[in-house]
């Protein structure tokens, strides 16, 4: 059904019609009412460009996605926060407007969001501490939500992230009362805001119980299959090895997995395994009883907030900023036993 035929029906014209819609004032309220009940009755749902026009904006998001001469930005996880932001677009009449750019173009991809008007606004995804985009975006007057944190200075600018800090902090606590007591840490690249503040739990809890964190038990690099398997391999054939991993993600821990197995040991037995699981759609620790003991976040989640503060922006752009901090939740699965005996 169009506009047109829809004025008709309400025996109204589609200039009013248009702006009950959209919410304009000047609409009375007993008129909105009707225009919307019967838009519902019949099914109706406006086309995206004709809203566009109406409103003055692109009703499109943007999201830069860098491809990295360090580390690649599309995986798994970036997958399911594109389809929980995708929700709430699509139920708002938003599209996504995804632009791949090598890393040295990302400032550009912003700036030509500013002068085609193409987006309303832009998630930033894996900020570093003192991100420049933060800035950049300020300037250009684009509205924008980080998914993740970049640095100390949090007031400045709206974002959704997890507590990885206190993530990271519980899950060494975990397994330090457990018995373990050299465990190691093979966590992500540490310029990466979310990663370096995983460290700090991890160091905390260490120095919380009188244990010094040794440089040569943490490992910062891609979080990747074979990464997770060449460091675990490394420091499990040293002459006192690590009794724990911390695991900062499931495609490292396949292969923390994977070195256990040719060492000859069990997990869960002579090796303990706690990961930081990123609960996504296709890639699942285990069904009832966790296969992987896991600090989990709901990424989806993640991406639903970011979309619906960022519409929220839009709407109103002179609202103070807005930060979500959630909790990961502690799951217990078959990776962790007590510390093993010394024979």
């Amino acid at each position: 059904m169009k506009l047109k035929e829809l004025a008709k029906i309400l025996d109204l014209s589609q200039t009013t019609v248009s702006r009950a819609l959209n919410g304009y004032p000047e609409v009375r309220e007993a008129t909105r009412k009707r225009v919307m009940e019967v838009a519902l009755a019949h099914n109706y749902k406006p086309d995206t460009r004709a809203k566009g026009l109406a409103t003055g904006r692109s009703m499109a998001i943007g999201h830069v996605i860098p491809l990295s001469t360090q580390h690649e930005m599309v995986n798994p996880v970036f997958a399911d926060f594109i389809a929980g932001a995708g929700e709430i677009y699509s139920s708002n009449g938003y599209d996504i407007l995804l632009s791949v750019v090598a890393d040295v173009d990302e400032e550009n991809a912003y700036r030509k969001f500013r002068s085609s008007r193409s987006v309303d606004g832009v998630i930033v995804h894996g900020p570093h501490a003192d991100d420049p985009r933060i800035d950049l975006l300020k300037s250009l007057e684009i509205p924008f939500v980080v998914h993740g944190r970049a640095g100390e200075n949090e007031d400045r600018y709206s974002w959704v992230d997890v507590n990885n800090r206190h993530s990271f902090l519980r899950a060494t606590e975990f397994l330090l009362d457990l018995g373990h007591r050299k465990i190691a840490l093979l966590n992500g690249l540490e310029s990466m805001d979310f990663a370096r503040r995983r460290r700090e739990g991890y160091e905390a809890a260490l120095l919380a119980r009188d244990i010094k964190p040794n440089p040569i038990s943490m490992v910062s690099g891609e979080m990747t299959e074979e990464q997770g398997y060449r460091n675990a391999k490394r420091m499990l054939a040293e002459s006192t090895p690590p009794t724990a991993f911390l695991v900062s993600s499931m495609n490292m821990t396949i292969g923390v997995r994977r070195a256990i197995g040719e060492a000859g040991k069990t997990l869960g037995r002579d090796v303990s395994v706690v990961i930081h699981d990123d609960d996504i759609s296709y890639l699942k620790n285990g069904d009832d009883i966790p296969i992987f003991t896991a600090a989990r976040s709901p990424v989806r989640q993640a991406g639903r907030l970011c979309a619906e503060m960022l519409l929220e922006i839009i709407a109103d752009p002179d609202q103070s900023s807005r930060n979500i901090l959630l909790e990961s939740e502690l799951m217990v699965g078959m990776s962790t036993g007590p510390a093993p005996i010394k024979g």
